[in-house]
C-alpha cells in the first residue's frame, strides 16, 4: 500500500468509524426509544431475586471490577456504580500531560445524567424498558451471554491474544460496537480469561437484568447505630476552635476509613465525609480534588454508610467505641494548649500539616497516629497511589518499620523544632496537579538536605546532651490502654502492590526503617492526603521522587543506631552500584549525626542484631510454623521453603495463596516472593538492578496479599515434593509443569469453586477485616 493511501485511510478510518457508531445508535434510538436513566431502587424490587444475584455479582464480577483500576472504570460492586457505567477515560495514566477530572464514584456524579456528561456509557438498558430489551440492550447481559456462547479454549494458558498486564489498553464496547467487538473478539466473554459462571448463576443474573435491575430501598439503621452516629457526628461537629482544628486534622487522617461500632454491630462500615447539610438530613458530599481543599462552603463531618462491596484492596477497618473517644479526649482536649485561630484553605498552605496543625501539640498528633499505626501505614499501602511497578519500586520488596518513642523526655522541644524548620517541609502537592515544573524537584532536594541537617544539628545537641542512643529511643507499644501491637510492622512489596501487617515477618530483611513524628506525617501528605491520582505525569513524578527521601531518612534513622564503624558499610550494601550522587548524599546524611551508639552489641553482624532487638524491644509478633498448630501436616518442608535463596525462586509470582488438605483439616497459606536488587533507585528500569540470585522466600499463615497472583491446591502428602519442586526450578518450563501438578489456573474448570473456599476461608479467619480479594492481576503462566 502507498504512504499517501495508508496516510488517508489512517486519517479517515477514526471518522468512519464514528460515524457507523453515530448511525448505529440512531437506529437503536429510533427502535427502542432515547436512552435515559432508569430509577433501579424501587419499593417493588424483588429483595430476594436482587440479593441472590448481588452475591452473584460479588463473587464472580466485583473480584475484578472495583476501586479505580476496575477495567473501564466500570464498578460492580454497588448498583450506582451499575448505572454509572463504563468509561474509556483511564484514571492510572502516568503520562498525561494535564491532570484529569477526578471520576469518584460516591463523589463526583450524584445522578446518571451527570455521569454521562462526564463520558461514562451505559451497561444497563436505559432505553424503553421490556424484559426484552433489558436484556437484548445491555452490555453487561450480552457480555455475559458471549461467554456463554463462546466459552475458554481448554487451553491450560491462554493464547497472547489475551493481555493480562496491569496497563493493557483497554476495550470498552458500548452497545452500538458490541456486535464488532464480539467478531473480533469471540473469547472476550465475560468474566474476562476465566471460566463462565454457572447456569445457576447466569439464569440469575439473567432474571435479575430482565426485571430492570430493580434495587430494594436499603434497610433502616438498627436504633443503636443510629445513636453510634449522632454521637459520633455530635463529636466531629464541635463548635470550639479547638474542636474544629482537631477534627480537620482527625478528617484529613481518617477519609480513608471504614469506621464500624464494635460495641453496637461490627458487620456494617461507614466513612467520614464533608456534607453541606448537618446531621439528621440526607448527606450531600461536598467533592473536592484532595481532602484538604477548600470546601467552599459551610460544611458538616458526616459517617455515611457503606452500602456497596467491601473489597481487601481498599479495606481498612478502624472502631470507634468508647475507649477510643476517651483516647481523643486524652489526646486533644486533655491536654494544656490554645486555639485562637483556625487556618484557612489556602491552596499552598494546607499541603503542609505542620504549618495547618501547628497549635496541636506534636506528642499528641503523633501518639494518634501510633495508636494505629497498621492504619496509618496502610493509607499509602492501600490509598491510589499504590498501584503499578514505577509507584512501588520506590520500596524494598520485604522490610521491617519501628518507631521512635513518642515518650521520650523533652519531646515538646521536637514540636518546636518544627515550627522553626517548616518551610523545609514542602511536598510536591504545593504546585498542586498540574505541575509542569519538573526541575521543581530540585527545591525539594535542597530543602530536604536542609531540613535533614537542621535535624542531625538538632539531634546531635538533644541525644548528646540528655539521651543515650540505645533501645529506649524505640516505642515498644507502651500506651495508658495497655500493650499496642502496632509497635512493629512489616511490609511486603509484590512488585505492582503492597501489603502491610502487624508484627516481625520473615526472616530478618535487608532493610528496616525507624519512623519518626515528620516522617510520618510526610509519608501521609505525600502519598496519600496530598497525591492526586488524577494529576498530571510530572506531579506523579515528583511524588515517586520525593519519596526517595523519605525513604533514606527512614533507612537512615535504623542504621544511626548501629555503631558508628558500620554505618557506612550497612548503607553501601543496601546501594550496590549506584550514582556517585545517592552514595553523597546518604554519607552525608550520615556523617552529620555524630553520636555513637550506646547499644552493647554482641555480634559482629550488628543489623541483624539490632532487628533481633527491636522484635524483643516491641514484642512483634513472628508468624513462626510450628508443628503443634498443624496437626496432620508435616510442616519442615513449609519451613525449609522460608530459608530458601537462589534464582530458583524468580519463577515464582509475588504472592501466591497454597491450600494444603489432609483428611480433617484444610490449611491455608500464603507465599510471598521478594525480588532482590543491587538497589531501588531507579525509576524505569528496575530489572537493571536485580539480583535474582538472592531472591528469598516467606510461607505465612493465611491470605496475605489483596491481589493474589496464583493459587496452589495439594494434598498432606505432596508437601515435601511442592517443597521439592521450587528448589527445583530453573525456567518458565519448569514452573509450567509445576503448575500443571499444583496450581489452580485461571483456566481450570473449578476454578470458581476454588475461589469460594477461598473468599469463605478469609472471612472466617479475618473477621473485620475481611474483603474481597482482586484477581486482576491473576497470572497466566
Amino acid at each position: 500500500m502507498k504512504p499517501a493511501l495508508r496516510l488517508i485511510i489512517c486519517l479517515c478510518l477514526p471518522l468512519l468509524l464514528s460515524s457507523c457508531q453515530w448511525f448505529t445508535k440512531r437506529q437503536l434510538d429510533s427502535n427502542f426509544g432515547v436512552e435515559s436513566p432508569v430509577p433501579r431502587v424501587s419499593l417493588t424490587a424483588d429483595a430476594a431475586l436482587y440479593h441472590k444475584a448481588n452475591q452473584v455479582l460479588e463473587q464472580r464480577c466485583v473480584v475484578c471490577h472495583s476501586c479505580y483500576d476496575a477495567p473501564c472504570q466500570l464498578k460492580l460492586s454497588a448498583i450506582e456504580g451499575l448505572d454509572r457505567g463504563a468509561s474509556e477515560e483511564k484514571v492510572y495514566n502516568g503520562f498525561r500531560l494535564i491532570a484529569s477530572e477526578p471520576s469518584r464514584l460516591f463523589e463526583d456524579g450524584a445522578t446518571v445524567s451527570e455521569w454521562r456528561h462526564k463520558g461514562f456509557f451505559p451497561v444497563l438498558n436505559e432505553r424503553e424498558q421490556t424484559p426484552e430489551n433489558n436484556l437484548n440492550l445491555s452490555v453487561l447481559y450480552r457480555l455475559l451471554q458471549l461467554k456463554k456462547l463462546k466459552p475458554l479454549p481448554d487451553d491450560a494458558v491462554l493464547s497472547d491474544d489475551f493481555d493480562f498486564s496491569l496497563n493493557r489498553k483497554a476495550f470498552c464496547p458500548k452497545l452500538e460496537t458490541l456486535d464488532d467487538f464480539a467478531l473480533q473478539h469471540p473469547l472476550w466473554g465475560m468474566p474476562y480469561g476465566l471460566p463462565a459462571i454457572s447456569k445457576t448463576e447466569f439464569n440469575t443474573l439473567e432474571n435479575w437484568l430482565q426485571q430492570g435491575a430493580q434495587v430494594p430501598l436499603q434497610p433502616t439503621l438498627p436504633k443503636a447505630i443510629q445513636q453510634q452516629i449522632r454521637f459520633w457526628e455530635d463529636f466531629f461537629n464541635g463548635s470550639s476552635l479547638k474542636q474544629k482544628l482537631v477534627n480537620r486534622y482527625l478528617y484529613e487522617h481518617l477519609y480513608l476509613a471504614h469506621f464500624y461500632f464494635d460495641e453496637a454491630d461490627p458487620s456494617l462500615f461507614f466513612r467520614v465525609v464533608r456534607s453541606s447539610t448537618p446531621p439528621g438530613q440526607p448527606i450531600r458530599v461536598i467533592a473536592t480534588r484532595r481532602v484538604y481543599d477548600d470546601p467552599q462552603k459551610p460544611f458538616y463531618y458526616r459517617l455515611q454508610k457503606i452500602h456497596w462491596s467491601i473489597i481487601a484492596k481498599t479495606h481498612m477497618p478502624y472502631a470507634l467505641n468508647q475507649k477510643r473517644y476517651e483516647r481523643w479526649q486524652q489526646l486533644f482536649y486533655q491536654t494544656d494548649y490554645q486555639v485562637t485561630e483556625l487556618p484557612d484553605y489556602d491552596e499552598k498552605k494546607s499541603s503542609n500539616p505542620f504549618r495547618v496543625f501547628k497549635d496541636i501539640p506534636m506528642v499528641s498528633r503523633y501518639k494518634f497516629l501510633l495508636d494505629e499505626a497498621q492504619y496509618s501505614i496502610m493509607n499509602f499501602i492501600k490509598g491510589p497511589v499504590c498501584r503499578g511497578q514505577i509507584a512501588l519500586d520506590v520500596i524494598n520488596d520485604h522490610f521491617w518499620v519501628a518507631f521512635l518513642n513518642p515518650d521520650l523526655p523533652g519531646m515538646e522541644k521536637t514540636g518546636e523544632f518544627l515550627k522553626q524548620n517548616t518551610g523545609l517541609l514542602r511536598f510536591p502537592a504545593y504546585w498542586e496537579s498540574n505541575n509542569g515544573q519538573p526541575w521543581k524537584w530540585y527545591d525539594l532536594a535542597k530543602r530536604q538536605k536542609e531540613f535533614l541537617d537542621a535535624k542531625a544539628a538538632f539531634m546531635n545537641h538533644y541525644l548528646g546532651n540528655k539521651l543515650p542512643v540505645d533501645m529506649n529511643l524505640i516505642w515498644d507499644g507502651s500506651t495508658p490502654q495497655g500493650f499496642n501491637d502496632n509497635a512493629m510492622l512489616t511490609i511486603f512489596r509484590h512488585f505492582d502492590s503492597a501489603t502491610v501487617i502487624k508484627g516481625a515477618a520473615g526472616a530478618y530483611p535487608k532493610t528496616a526503617w525507624i519512623i519518626d513524628y515528620p516522617l510520618l506525617e510526610r509519608i501521609h501528605y505525600l502519598l496519600v492526603a496530598g497525591f492526586d491520582v488524577n494529576g498530571n505525569m510530572f506531579h506523579q513524578l515528583l511524588t515517586r521522587l520525593y519519596m526517595d527521601f523519605l525513604r533514606m531518612e527512614g533507612e537512615s534513622n535504623f542504621i544511626t543506631m548501629l555503631p558508628k564503624e558500620d554505618r557506612k558499610a550497612v548503607q553501601h550494601s543496601w546501594y550496590l552500584d549506584v550514582d556517585y550522587k545517592v552514595d553523597d548524599y546518604f554519607d552525608s546524611v550520615l556523617d552529620t549525626f555524630k553520636n555513637d551508639t550506646d547499644i552493647a552489641y554482641k555480634t559482629n553482624n550488628s543489623k541483624d542484631e539490632l532487628m533481633q532487638l527491636l522484635q524483643q524491644h516491641t514484642q512483634a509478633q513472628t508468624y513462626v510454623l510450628k508443628p503443634a498448630d498443624y496437626p496432620g501436616l508435616e510442616i519442615a518442608p513449609l519451613n525449609q521453603l522460608n530459608q530458601m535463596v537462589g534464582e530458583n525462586i524468580s519463577y515464582l509470582p509475588q504472592a501466591s495463596v497454597l491450600l494444603i488438605e489432609n483428611r480433617r483439616k484444610a490449611y491455608w497459606f500464603s507465599l510471598i516472593h521478594h525480588n532482590a536488587h543491587e538497589h531501588i533507585t531507579e525509576v524505569f528500569v528496575e530489572s537493571k538492578a536485580r539480583m535474582p540470585e538472592l531472591d528469598n522466600l516467606t510461607v505465612m499463615p493465611g491470605i496475605v496479599s489483596a491481589y493474589p497472583n496464583a493459587f496452589y491446591h495439594i494434598k498432606a502428602d505432596e508437601i515435601d515434593d511442592f517443597a521439592a519442586a521450587i528448589g527445583q526450578l530453573t525456567s518458565e518450563q519448569d514452573y509450567s509443569r509445576f503448575m500443571a501438578r499444583f496450581g489452580v489456573r485461571r483456566t481450570n474448570k473449578d476454578f470458581w469453586t476454588f475461589s469460594d473456599r477461598v473468599h469463605e476461608y478469609y472471612k472466617h479467619a479475618a473477621g473485620v477485616e475481611y474483603g474481597l480479594l482482586d484477581y486482576n492481576r491473576l497470572e497466566n503462566r
